[in-house]
């Protein structure tokens, strides 16, 4: 009798103590669970095999690339249901499901060693981050950790981002287009930045230049972009050839901590101090700060987490870490700011986006979706299925302010202390694409 879906589903809820809310279907064709919603499916027990060896999160994720997990129906809706069952039960709740003396977490285990079928347990699959060795963040680890997310393929995120190749928070109007918001976010930037012809800029993590080539193309800056990249950088490079601005932009393949050719009138930071981690950020800052002229600003535009009421208990998020992201971290906004701070800026503007980001987001999964069958050719099928979790996951903690996103607009004072900025900053200064 094909009964996997049931019996599954009677052992997690006598595990969590409620409902599951989404329907599953097993291996086996069997069926259990709500109808007329999204649908777990358990292509093969080896799925199992992975929660017994990884429970929890990292057990799921690598079921999930590895194909043995899908969802059948709407992706958001899936997410949002399990997310509240599972990741949003709380502390309390979560320290009742795991401990091993719990006698519903071994019945539990114990359900699943029987429909698991034999041991050993399934190997991760190969887009899963080799295990790291030595000192977080140092150049060569973080070197490695850029090439893991970014050298994927340049087609790959010409796919998924769209013809901005623009790899960050888009600023959004109520009827806009990605293409437009994320143009409309580059020209705030040079704008709080007060960007005027022949100054010279430091993009810090460039990505394929859309930043660089808007400064010089439009605000006549000087830029030049660092990026640990390769595939960045070449890619880079031959949009700024064919747009004739190689006199205006340099890009370097280059970690920030190296750049000794300042002092820069402004520098933008757009996407990249999520990698730069804890551990390092006050340096990051003091570098910063010491490539930047008196007067200058820094526009650092970051992800930021909630505060945790013990900061110690902060963990990367596995399934990030692992495939996404290797050695990337979180700060909470305050956390950033005072750093800055520390290192000497003067804090003049903080400007929350998030809900920017998972309008961003959802664009870039639509992107993906749409091209589903080339993305899985130039990558791999796992590569792609990351990436559509990922996005979709992470448009959904925006929308929950479960994760924030800041523009953090600073400057290194002047002599005497003098900021060098109008009195009412928020003006920004005028468009220069309208």
């Amino acid at each position: 009798m094909a009964d996997a879906a049931l019996r599954l589903t009677a052992l997690a809820e006598e595990l969590l103590g409620e409902k599951l809310p989404v329907r599953i279907r097993a291996w086996d064709g069997s069926e259990s669970g709500p109808p007329g919603g999204p649908v777990l499916v358990i292509r093969n027990r080896r799925a199992l095999r992975r929660l017994l060896w990884k429970p929890g999160e990292l057990g799921l994720a690598r079921a999930w690339v590895a194909g043995e997990l899908d969802i059948e129906g709407d992706l958001y809706e899936a997410l949002d249901l399990m997310a509240s069952l599972i990741w949003d039960r709380g502390a309390e709740a979560k320290d009742r499901v795991h401990p091993v003396r719990d006698p519903k977490v071994r019945a539990f285990a114990k359900g699943l060693l029987q429909l698991g079928g034999p041991w050993p347990p399934p190997a991760p699959p190969p887009e899963e981050v080799r295990r790291r060795t030595g000192t977080l963040h140092t150049k060569r680890r973080d070197q490695e950790a850029i090439s893991h997310h970014y050298d994927v393929g340049n087609d790959f995120y010409e796919l998924v981002l769209g013809p901005s190749m623009v790899y960050s928070c888009a600023y959004w109007e109520d009827d806009g287009n990605l293409e437009d918001a994320q143009r409309d976010k580059l020209d705030l930037v040079c704008r709080k930045l007060a960007l005027k012809e022949g100054d010279r800029l430091l993009d810090v993590g460039c990505g394929w230049g859309s930043m660089a080539l808007h400064a010089a193309r439009e605000y006549g800056a000087r830029v030049t972009g660092v990026t640990l990249s390769a595939e960045q950088a070449a890619y880079a490079r031959k949009r700024i050839a064919e747009e004739g601005l190689t006199d205006r932009i340099e890009i370097r393949v280059q970690d920030y901590r190296d750049v000794r050719d300042g002092p820069y009138d402004a520098i933008s930071s757009i996407g990249m101090a999520e990698h730069v981690g804890s551990v390092r950020f006050r340096e990051y800052a003091d570098a910063l700060y010491a490539l930047l002229k008196p007067g200058g600003r820094l526009l650092n535009h970051q992800i930021a987490r909630r505060p945790e009421k013990d900061e110690s208990a902060y963990h990367v998020d596995e399934f990030i870490d692992a495939y996404v992201f290797p050695d990337g971290e979180l700060a909470p906004v305050g956390r950033t700011v005072a750093t800055l701070e520390e290192a000497g800026f003067e804090a003049r503007d903080v400007e929350s986006i998030r809900e920017h980001y998972a309008l961003t987001l959802r664009s870039w999964v639509a992107n993906l979706e749409k091209h589903w069958e080339r993305a899985v050719r130039m990558t791999s099928s796992g590569r792609a299925r990351v990436w559509r979790l990922y996005m979709a996951a992470s448009a959904l903690s925006f929308e929950h302010n479960k994760i924030g996103v800041n523009q953090i607009l600073v400057v290194r004072p002047a002599e005497g202390g003098a900021s060098r900025m109008p009195l009412r900053a928020r003006v920004w200064g005028a468009s220069a694409t309208g």
